[in-house]
């Protein structure tokens, strides 16, 4: 019952690009201000997207041959860096649930990602100073299944190589058994039962989870 009386202050939605993170944490947020507890969407990117429009428009591939993979990790923790701390701030002085379209795990899953290992013990350094979210979803999807997603949304591009790594580098960080694992390959719908499922103590489940029309879908992660 205690924890039915306590406050959800933030939740996060993490996993490889085309997994459907912004997706859910939208609905996610929605849900949850419409059942009383109010909360504010959002998006704490690493402008990684950004970077690589603005290399395109300088004559380059990507942004790495743009500013070197050092630079790119060097951005892209100082962007989300700062927009996670910017989203802590105002949640704390507005009362409102933070439903986090990404969180600090990402920021270690990129940087591993790019074989820049070394950044990490910086980034961890820097992002210590943020609480753990009180539940953090891993929305988890094949990697070839997330390509055919952002192929067919046509706004931007990722390689099959950097969601393999990608997907590979969430396994593999140490929070990983604290992940709530999401099947994030069925239908937006079902993926919104699995999450609002898990959050019943904050937000009545869905009654399809209820009735056991989906099944099992979220568990705790494994090493």
């Amino acid at each position: 019952m205690r924890r039915r009386r306590a406050r959800l202050r933030t939740v996060a939605l993490i996993g490889i690009d085309g997994s459907g993170k912004t997706t859910q944490a939208h609905r996610l947020a929605d849900a949850l201000t419409a059942a009383g507890r109010p909360a504010t969407y959002r998006r704490n990117a690493s402008g990684r997207r950004w970077l690589g429009r603005l290399a395109n428009r300088l004559g380059r591939p990507d942004a790495q041959r743009l500013v070197g993979r050092d630079g790119v990790l060097a951005v892209e923790s100082v962007l989300r860096w700062l927009a996670i701390a910017v989203a802590l701030v105002s949640c704390l002085l507005t009362g409102r649930t933070a439903v986090m379209d990404r969180y600090s795990a990402c920021q270690y899953a990129s940087i591993r990602a790019h074989g820049g290992q070394r950044w990490e013990r910086l980034a961890r350094a820097g992002y210590r100073l943020f609480p753990t979210p009180q539940v953090t979803f891993l929305l988890a999807v094949d990697p070839a299944e997330a390509y055919r997603r952002i192929e067919e949304r046509g706004t931007d591009h990722e390689t099959m190589g950097w969601l393999t790594a990608a997907d590979t580098a969430y396994r593999a960080l140490p929070e990983y058994p604290s992940f709530v694992l999401v099947d994030a390959g069925r239908t937006a719908e079902e993926v919104t039962e699995q999450i609002q499922a898990h959050l019943e103590t904050w937000l009545p489940a869905p009654s399809s989870t209820a009735s056991g029309e989906v099944g099992p879908l979220v568990t705790q992660a494994r090493p």
